[in-house]
């Protein structure tokens, strides 16, 4: 479909040059298993292409979206082992012939989010100029959704609700939650047996790649938000003759000591700053919410919540786990604080329907949630050998932590507790960073107050990847910023997606406009 002669060309040419050294050079070192694999799984993506039909019902995508599948190794070492078949989404440029410019392949994060509904964005506003340049082509990455589906746990145990969210928890919780962690991490490797140890972002990169092969593009144009973008950066630093376009939004920091547990902490960090926005926001608006006057007014609203639902849950779900995960998302975007502060304010006026709707568990999304935090699990795990694998590491580091940011911190630290216990081999991190010149420029796109990817790792990307653009929006947290609400940051995107052009060095945008409060 993508000129499949031609990159079925440059596939054959992939192989090649692993296996053969041009005369009068020095020996190339040898290829890895994974990556005469990984040639091998291009080839042959390359030479099968992709049959675009309706997408299953399951997708839940209109008919103007069509879906195929990849098929991938689950092994690079062994390409001719067991497969994964990828789900992959696709919908057509708009435009004229003329204006085409290949597809463009996105990736929402995670790890464990899936991308199939990308396709959708194609009418919306803010992606018009795109919409008819390029394929909007999403995709489930290998775990997700029907992507052969990784489950650690029964879902309805996993959504169990109510559960408490101590921010200051004693012993005996502490040791109930690491009983839960090692739980979980034995619940992965019955489910996936052999094939846990290949959850990584290598083999993200690696999928992706085989993907590029299948749709037919000669060199890949990839947009990746969150992990997408660490995994994307792990892609350039693997293949980086194979980059055309690429844009990190909101982007993790690569450091390979950050990978996974610095990170971690450092988000944690970073949510308390964020949650300090949002108090200060519902306090300017005292008198639509009424929650207080100050952002430590407005903090005790939401404990006087908390203690209330610990003693009774509202609508017999919701107990201050709920709260605290809806409450979760005000640290990722600015949208939800006004939803968010109308529901803390009804909730103690006496009307518990707006929280119980926004903060109780969901029995239809319970299992696309365990399924998404397994992926999560499997990836981060594997990824690192940075875990610590003694509790008192992470008690001593994180009971620091929480007397300044107790926000997010415990909620954190039982999310990733299974990489203590993991029982697969754990890997050294990918050193991302490219030579100069060898990729052509990229555009990194970041809020300053980001909470989930905070802003000193779009600084240390940018640093490792000779020759992007770092496109920074001030004084704003959202978590992914572009096609938003911001125009420069969209002008910026529009412009490099569509002539590579990037500002030198690195730009600023203004802020975008702050929400207003729901109408009473």
């Amino acid at each position: 479909m993508r000129a499949p002669l031609l990159f079925g060309f440059a596939g054959s040419l992939v192989l090649t040059a692993l296996v053969a050294t041009p005369a009068g050079s020095a020996p190339a070192p040898p290829a890895s298993a994974e990556a005469r694999g990984t040639a091998v799984a291009v080839q042959r993506a390359a030479a099968a292409g992709l049959k675009w039909a309706p997408c299953a019902k399951e997708e839940g995508l209109p008919d103007t979206v069509k879906c195929a599948s990849v098929t991938v190794p689950v092994d690079y070492a062994h390409p001719d082992g067991e497969k994964f078949h990828l789900t992959v989404s696709h919908r057509k440029a708009k435009g004229e012939p003329s204006e085409r410019q290949g597809a463009l392949v996105y990736n929402p994060g995670g790890p464990g989010a899936s991308g199939t509904y990308w396709p959708l964005a194609t009418g919306l506003p803010e992606w018009e100029r795109l919409a008819r340049a390029y394929d909007f082509v999403g995709y489930a990455p290998r775990g997700v959704d029907r992507s052969a589906r990784l489950s650690c746990q029964d879902p309805e145990q996993f959504e169990k609700a109510p559960t408490p969210a101590p921010t200051h928890p004693d012993e005996a919780y502490k040791k109930e939650r690491v009983a839960r962690a090692k739980a979980y991490a034995r619940g992965c490797a019955r489910a996936a047996g052999e094939s846990l140890r290949h959850y990584t972002t290598r083999n993200n990169a690696r999928d992706l790649e085989v993907l590029r092969a299948a749709l037919g593009e000669r060199k890949l144009n990839f947009m990746g938000a969150s992990y997408g973008t660490y995994f994307g950066a792990v892609y350039a630093t693997m293949f980086p003759s194979h980059v055309r376009r690429m844009v990190f939004d909101s982007a993790v920091d690569p450091d390979p000591e950050q990978i996974w547990y610095r990170n971690n902490l450092d988000q944690s960090l970073a949510f308390e700053a964020r949650w300090s926005d949002f108090r200060t926001w519902v306090a300017k608006h005292d008198k639509s919410y009424e929650l207080g006057k100050t952002p430590r007014q407005v903090q005790r609203s939401y404990d006087q919540v908390l203690a209330e639902v610990a003693h009774e849950p509202a609508g017999g779900k919701v107990g201050p786990g709920q709260l605290q995960s809806a409450f979760l998302q005000v640290g990722y975007n600015d949208d939800y604080w006004p939803r968010r502060a109308a529901a803390l304010s009804a909730y103690l006026k006496g009307d518990t329907g707006p929280l119980v709707e926004q903060a109780g568990p969901s029995a239809e999304g319970a299992v696309e949630n365990e399924n998404g935090n397994a992926v999560y699990t499997a990836v981060e795990c594997n990824d690192s050998t940075s875990w610590p694998t003694d509790f008192r590491v992470w008690d001593r580091d994180n009971t620091a932590l929480a007397r300044i940011a107790p926000f997010e911190t415990w909620d954190n630290v039982w999310m990733n507790l299974p990489c203590a216990y993991w029982p697969a081999p754990r890997q050294q991190p990918v050193d991302v960073r490219t030579a100069p010149g060898a990729l052509p420029p990229t555009l990194i796109l970041a809020a300053e107050r980001d909470a989930a990817t905070p802003h000193e790792g779009a600084v240390e990307l940018h640093r490792r990847l000779p020759g992007s653009a770092l496109v920074t929006e001030r004084d704003s947290g959202t978590h992914g910023i572009g096609g938003g609400s911001n125009k420069c940051v969209n002008k910026h995107l529009d412009t490099y997606l569509l002539t590579g052009k990037t500002p030198r060095g690195r730009a600023e945008c203004a802020p975008h406009a702050e929400p207003k409060p729901d109408p009473k």
